[in-house]
């Protein structure tokens, strides 16, 4: 990352410009709604599409679009894709609802000036937007309505949480719901705060899994994302997790949660502190985290969004249950193939012998650990898996943790046709060759990587 001056967060100087005088002023395709669905990887035909719409770290009068398909490698969609008639645009959150359109609410002025209304757009593609209106949030004496975030609720209701403060305290603020009573999400019910999470607790983010609701809420005196759990969306919710409970660290805002294809759930958030948007997996109900990563392409860019996930036509059709060889789509000469237990990436032509042939050739089947996904067997049996991210053959164990290692979530390659196979329980992480071997490795969000990991099947050479 080139050297940047970072952007405060709209919060990190409030405490400063407080003690200034005012002349010194300048569906699973919704949140909420994915805790009964069983996660797994797109049907062949089908792809995963993730989209976010942040506003920009440069400029916080327009939001840009980028999509994704693995929640990793965002790439840009559209530029500028939403200015708004008036004011800024911050903190978009983004749905898409049962009528068919695509909604944003979002923030409506920046963070020195009061701001007690929140905005409202909608889309029928993600790309082009039109501006619905400035909703005003009816709280008495409401100083500024932040950082509102869409929940749709296991009953199909679309609700709001937006952080409010009041002109008594305009920088402590506390979490309120209101709920649409429309279905064109143009009235909402009067203003209720979240019970049990309390003061001076902002960008407040809920999922529902079976009865229970899981909040994700900034303390803004300590700058930790906290965790709290209720059986009702309004609360009461009980605190369990401060300080630095998931090993996030400080200065950190902004949680959006999504789940992903392998049933696991990852937090993404603004780490405003230092110019690196994280995002870091859960495997047991929130309980433990991976290490945050920073996450590439759009960190330093993308302030404070949510995302969409959504199952889309045209991803990867590649048949199981017959044999295959694979070439890679920019060393056109060479093909995956089984050495000495290892996968390499050699040169294989008609006038290989018959051995190397039978090496190169694999059946594809089924994956292990999701029937949707792939897994690759040899000519002996022997099943392709990572084992300390390179990739090999071994035998099936009959081990969960072998069938996870052995299994690959297909991505759109970089050429027609082409496919890139994500490891399953390594979100992220690829098969990718260097030095014509191959390895499983993060994806850095450039295009060399996203060649080096694209292969295309071709018939069979045995």
């Amino acid at each position: 990352m080139t050297t940047r001056r970072p952007t405060p967060s709209r919060r990190s100087l409030l405490r400063a410009m407080a003690a200034l005088p005012a002349s010194a002023l300048v569906l699973a395709e919704m949140p909420g709604l994915l805790g009964t669905a069983l996660a797994a990887a797109p049907p062949s035909g089908s792809a995963t599409r993730y989209t976010i719409v942040p506003f920009l770290d440069s400029n916080d009068g327009t939001v840009n679009v980028y999509q994704s398909d693995d929640a990793t490698d965002f790439r840009l969609a559209k530029s500028a894709a939403y200015t708004p008639p008036a004011n800024r645009i911050r903190d978009a959150s983004v749905i898409k609802h049962t009528n068919g359109y695509y909604y944003l609410t979002y923030t409506t002025h920046t963070w020195q000036d009061p701001s007690t209304t929140i905005g409202f757009a909608r889309s029928t593609d993600r790309l082009t937007w039109s501006f619905l209106y400035d909703y005003t949030v009816p709280i008495a004496n409401l100083s500024r309505a932040w950082a509102p975030e869409f929940f749709v609720d296991s009953d199909g209701s679309v609700n709001v949480i937006v952080s409010c403060s009041t002109t008594d305290d305009e920088w402590i603020f506390t979490p309120y719901l209101l709920k649409a009573t429309n279905s064109g999400l143009t009235a909402w019910s009067s203003p209720v705060a979240l019970s049990g999470i309390g003061k001076n607790h902002i960008d407040t983010f809920v999922v529902k899994l079976g009865s229970t609701y899981h909040a994700f809420t900034k303390n803004e005196t300590t700058k930790y994302i906290e965790y709290a759990t209720a059986t009702s969306l309004a609360g009461p919710y009980t605190i369990s997790r401060t300080g630095d409970w998931a090993g996030w660290g400080s200065y950190r805002e902004g949680p959006a949660l999504v789940q992903l294809d392998n049933g696991g759930w990852r937090i993404f958030f603004d780490g405003y502190g230092d110019g690196t948007y994280y995002y870091s997996d859960s495997y047991d109900t929130f309980t433990t985290w991976s290490a945050a990563k920073g996450l590439p392409a759009v960190s330093g860019t993308a302030r404070h969004f949510t995302v969409v996930k959504e199952t889309v036509t045209g991803g990867v059709s590649l048949p199981k249950n017959v044999t295959r060889s694979f070439r890679s789509v920019n060393y056109t000469t060479r093909h995956w193939q089984a050495q000495s237990s290892l996968l390499n990436l050699p040169v294989v032509t008609a006038s290989s012998t018959a051995a190397e042939k039978q090496a190169a050739t694999f059946t594809v089947v089924p994956g292990l650990a999701d029937a949707n996904g792939y897994s690759f067997r040899d000519a002996s049996g022997n099943y392709l898996r990572h084992y300390s991210y390179r990739a090999r053959f071994d035998p099936n164990d009959g081990t969960s943790t072998f069938a996870k290692d052995a299994t690959f979530i297909a991505r759109t390659g970089t050429t027609s046709g082409s496919a890139r196979f994500e490891s399953y329980n390594y979100p992220g992480y690829y098969l990718r060759h260097y030095n014509y071997q191959l390895r499983v490795e993060q994806s850095d969000g450039t295009e060399l990587f996203r060649t080096d990991s694209s292969f295309l099947p071709v018939t069979a050479w045995a």
